[in-house]
């Protein structure tokens, strides 16, 4: 939800919050809150596809702190929308801001906070790495951890505003204020100073009844209801909306409920400020605001169990009749993606937003084709198709997908999936992607999923030889560097450098980022017939960027001078020729068109970032940095062959190039 403004409001009055000395404590942690604002805090690269292992280090640094201030953290993630569809307008709303706010950090090369695919995955796959607490809700997870909050009497560690509202006896630890890369000590015991925010504080300060900040959060309004466009809402505030500031407007809202000492009396109210608006309206504002203020309302905590004895909560009544029994385990678990309940109830996905250019369509189209199964899987096929939202063009739409059920995932039901024989649920997932078993025997376990991921975005997406080189040398040198523990020189940049994006480049490594995310989601839903990747390791955007450039001079082995990388990275090479032997991609594929295609992006591909990248280069074992050529245009012929077969252009537009 959140109550626009009010965190400035706040910063205009920090008397209200406590300065403390925060140790030996348990701490609730809004996960889903903390993985994004932690990797938007740490300067990491957002524009060209994340720094998961320099994350990852971020994430370990700061949980490890907690355990050396006796801080006993639990993490609460969230787990879709629940049975509510209370949000979903803003949610939508929300991914068309993301589109444009992507589309502009690709041509500016400015930054867009748009979070890298992997993130959330890295960050829950650190912590239990560290074996720190951690469970996922059956729908959001603001009102559980408020209500766990309250049982422990304990502080929750959150930027969400809604905290600002729910009663808590501990109160709120606001990143902000959370000093923890500046422990102190006291005597022989360390703690984090930081500031703590109550609600009694808050309204004493500005004198209203704390049982009123429910309807403060409503009228003032949240994600769930907006009034101000309403009559109400203009008179409260004694002004036009363009003359005050969002903080000037919360300052009058909280004078003019000083006045009032129960819920039932303010409502009225608010209601008698709209004497010219029909009765029906005013109900229906009634009922938006009540229907609003229910959401602070603190529920029964159902955690307490799962962290104190491991016992799963039960589900929602509302998603019995759709949502199998096994299912409550593993995605409390974190084991199953987070919008599998979305799907299950709602039959919606929204689809991550990277950043891109226009001009190719969504990169998440590449993996449509993996979703259909997974929806199928799922749904069936007789329960109706998936509404899917997707960048398209500057904006998003939302487009139906039919679910598919076909090959050995015809034996296979939804109530009985763990039971299911592991070989059928190996076929389903290879059938998905396309590669035979024999393809994988000779790759390292943590590996064969990218692989398979990267055979099928070899035929899908038809990138470029360099690119397919450049992701494999990434890959490779991160399973390399993680059986060495070497982690020296991938911290990430500390300076972010404002230049556009190579469309083409970034586009197609967006796409294999995206097939990498569904078929992750596929087969932790069949139960991990492939063992799950590392993912902090797997993947860094500006390194393989900076690779598909040095590849432009030298070849792999000229450019890492180590046996255990060559060894590897020849048996992914391998698997991914022997997977489809007849195709074109060492000439370019579709994607040579697709660059040709874009004549508007003539680039310089000289970066900065290799310049700043340099230092990483410890890691690749006696490697010579090599001199990167200088080139103002991309190369023209391909461009002309396309433009003297309009027919084959128009053909490969039509298919997603």
């Amino acid at each position: 939800m959140g109550v626009k403004g009010l965190l400035s409001l706040l910063k205009d009055y920090s008397q209200i919050y406590q300065d403390i000395h925060f140790k030996d404590s348990k701490l609730l942690v809004d996960g889903t809150n903390l993985a994004y604002d932690l990797y938007y805090r740490s300067n990491l690269d957002q524009n060209r596809g994340g720094e998961y292992l320099a994350y990852q280090v971020q994430v370990q640094a700061l949980f490890t702190t907690l355990a050396d201030c006796g801080i006993k953290p639990y993490v609460v993630m969230d787990g879709g929308l629940g049975t509510s569809d209370i949000k979903l307008d803003t949610l939508v709303d929300q991914a068309r801001w993301k589109v444009r706010r992507a589309l502009d950090a690709a041509q500016k090369g400015s930054r867009a906070d748009i979070l890298p695919p992997f993130t959330t995955i890295v960050f829950e796959q650190t912590l239990n790495n560290m074996k720190v607490p951690l469970v996922r809700c059956f729908g959001e997870a603001d009102g559980q951890l408020a209500a766990l909050a309250s049982d422990w009497c304990c502080p929750v560690l959150s930027t969400d505003n809604d905290f600002f509202i729910y009663d808590l006896p501990a109160g709120l630890l606001h990143l902000d204020h959370f000093q923890w890369d500046s422990v102190k000590r006291s005597g022989t015991r360390s703690y984090i100073p930081c500031k703590r925010y109550t609600t009694s504080s808050f309204c004493t300060f500005f004198n209203i009844d704390r049982q009123l900040l429910p309807v403060f959060a409503s009228l003032a309004g949240n994600d769930n209801v907006n009034l101000r466009e309403i009559t109400c809402a203009k008179k409260v505030l004694a002004g036009r909306q363009k003359e005050l500031s969002q903080t000037a407007r919360l300052e009058r809202l909280l004078r003019w409920m000083r006045g009032f000492q129960t819920t039932e009396v303010t409502l009225t109210a608010a209601m008698d400020l709209m004497p010219h608006v029909s009765q029906q309206a005013r109900t229906e504002v009634q009922t938006e605001l009540q229907k609003s203020m229910l959401e602070y309302r603190l529920p029964s905590s159902t955690l307490r169990g799962f962290f104190s004895e491991g016992t799963v909560p039960p589900l929602p009544a509302e998603m019995l009749s759709c949502v199998p029994d096994w299912v409550r385990a593993p995605l409390a678990r974190g084991e199953l993606g987070a919008d599998i309940l979305d799907l299950l109830v709602h039959k919606r996905k929204i689809l991550p937003t990277q950043v891109e250019r226009r001009a190719p369509q969504s990169s998440n189209l590449a993996s449509r084709p993996i979703r259909q199964v997974l929806y199928g899987l799922l749904l069936g096929g007789g329960r109706g198709k998936v509404l899917e939202v997707d960048r398209v063009g500057k904006g998003a739409a939302s487009v139906k997908v039919q679910p598919l059920v076909q090959g050995a995932a015809k034996t296979l039901r939804l109530d009985s999936l763990p039971q299911a024989h592991p070989a059928v649920r190996l076929q389903v997932c290879l059938e998905t992607l396309g590669v035979e078993e024999d393809t994988l025997v000779g790759v390292p376990a943590p590996l064969r999923l990218p692989v398979a991921v990267t055979c099928y975005w070899l035929r899908r997406a038809g990138p470029e030889p360099r690119l397919l080189k450049a992701l494999l040398m990434v890959m490779v040198q991160g399973e390399v560097n993680r059986r060495k523990g070497l982690t020296t020189g991938w911290q990430g940049v500390t300076k972010h450098i404002f230049r556009p994006l190579d469309g083409v480049v970034a586009h197609s490594f967006n796409q294999w980022q995206a097939c990498l995310k569904d078929a992750s989601q596929l087969n932790l839903l069949l139960c991990k017939p492939l063992p799950e990747p590392h993912y902090a390791w797997l993947y860094q955007g500006r390194r393989v960027q900076l690779r598909q450039k040095q590849l432009k001079m030298k070849e792999p082995e000229e450019i890492v001078k180590d046996d255990q990388f060559r060894r590897m990275y020849r048996s992914l090479l391998e698997a991914v020729a022997q997977s489809d032997p007849g195709a074109d991609w060492r000439a370019g594929g579709p994607e040579a068109q697709l660059r040709a295609s874009m004549e508007h992006l003539h680039l310089n591909t000289l970066d900065d970032e290799e310049e700043e990248l340099g230092g990483a280069e410890g890691l690749d074992q006696g490697s010579d940095r090599p001199r990167v050529e200088v080139r103002t245009r991309y190369r023209t012929k391909d461009r002309k062959d396309r433009s003297r077969n309009p027919e084959l252009g128009r053909k490969q537009e039509r298919e997603g190039w």
